[in-house]
Formats: C-alpha cells, sequence, structure tokens
C-alpha cells in the first residue's frame, strides 16, 4: 500500500517517457535568420500555444521564415511565425497566423527589452524545439547584415562547398 501523499506504485509507475533522446531535436529552424543577421546571443523560452497548435508543429506544420519577436507592454510575443492547420481538429482549428505569447521570467523580459531598444537590434527566433514534452523558442538578439554581409556569406558557402566536393572526388 502506498504512503498517503505518494503517488502509488500502480499502472505504468517508474516507466520512462518513449521518446527520451529525440526530445531536444529541433523541428523547426529559421534559416533565413542566419543569413540576414549577426546573432549576439540567444536564450531559451516557453510559448504559449492552443492543442492543435501543439499537434501540427510535431507534424512539422510550421514556418519561421518571416518572424519576429515584438514588445507589447511588459509583455513579449511572436509575430509572423506560420503554423499550419492540424486536420484532425475539423472546426475547432486555430489561426495560423495569430501573434503568440512568449513566457519568460520578468528579469529575462527587462533584459532582452532593454536590449532591444539599442540602436540596430532585434530579436528573432531561431529555432522552435520541444524539450521534455514542452514546446520552447530559442530567442536570438541580432543585428542586421549590410549587403556586402550577405554577399560575403554566399562566398563562404560557395567556397566551402568546392572544397567538400574536391575532398569527395580525392577520396575516390
Amino acid at each position: 500500500m502506498a504512503k498517503p501523499g505518494t503517488r502509488g506504485a500502480g499502472k505504468g509507475a517508474g516507466k520512462e517517457p518513449a521518446k527520451k533522446g529525440a526530445g531536444n531535436a529541433p523541428t523547426v529552424t529559421n534559416r533565413t535568420a542566419r543569413f540576414k543577421y549577426h546573432i549576439e546571443e540567444s536564450t531559451e523560452a516557453g510559448i504559449q500555444l492552443l492543442g492543435t497548435e501543439v499537434k501540427a508543429i510535431r507534424a512539422g506544420k510550421a514556418n519561421l521564415t518571416d518572424s519576429y519577436v515584438r514588445m507589447k507592454d511588459t509583455e513579449a510575443f511572436l509575430v509572423g511565425c506560420h503554423i499550419g492547420a492540424y486536420e484532425g481538429a475539423g472546426q475547432f482549428n486555430h489561426e495560423p497566423m495569430r501573434p503568440r505569447k512568449l513566457l519568460l521570467h520578468r528579469r529575462e523580459l527587462d533584459k532582452l527589452m532593454g536590449r532591444v531598444r539599442e540602436k540596430g537590434l532585434t530579436a528573432v527566433v531561431t529555432k522552435l524545439y520541444f524539450k521534455d514534452g514542452r514546446v520552447k523558442v530559442e530567442l536570438a538578439l541580432a543585428r542586421g547584415k549590410k549587403a556586402h554581409d550577405k554577399r560575403q556569406t554566399i562566398r563562404e558557402r560557395v567556397v566551402r562547398k568546392e572544397m567538400e566536393r574536391a575532398i569527395k572526388q580525392r577520396s575516390r
């Protein structure tokens, strides 16, 4: 018999979740953010979602391409994130482009708001992933790249690909 105030050793007690290893794998990444911005620092935040949104993210129907963080009063919202409709919801589906509240501690939020007020800094979302069954976002404080910086990034990418091709051909 279990002690009062504790959970009993009934069905399923002590079992580990089935997907232990894949819990931290990023589900959705914002590749354009790394191209358009110099990432200075990043932090993790929770996000307030509806059940159908979580299921749609698990199905891979999220897009962070034009998303950013907007500060409103003393709260932060994710704007421009598209989470597609979940088929199983029928008429009870969510609105795909609605602003979603980010869950941060007051200290983190004040720090983020102070840094965003600095000239040229913006808060963008770089990843959307699951951690212990909850959806988390990786917020990054970023500074916009100039056109010549973007061209330099493209040049570096082309050189890296050519080197990989040369190494691959040499190993044959």
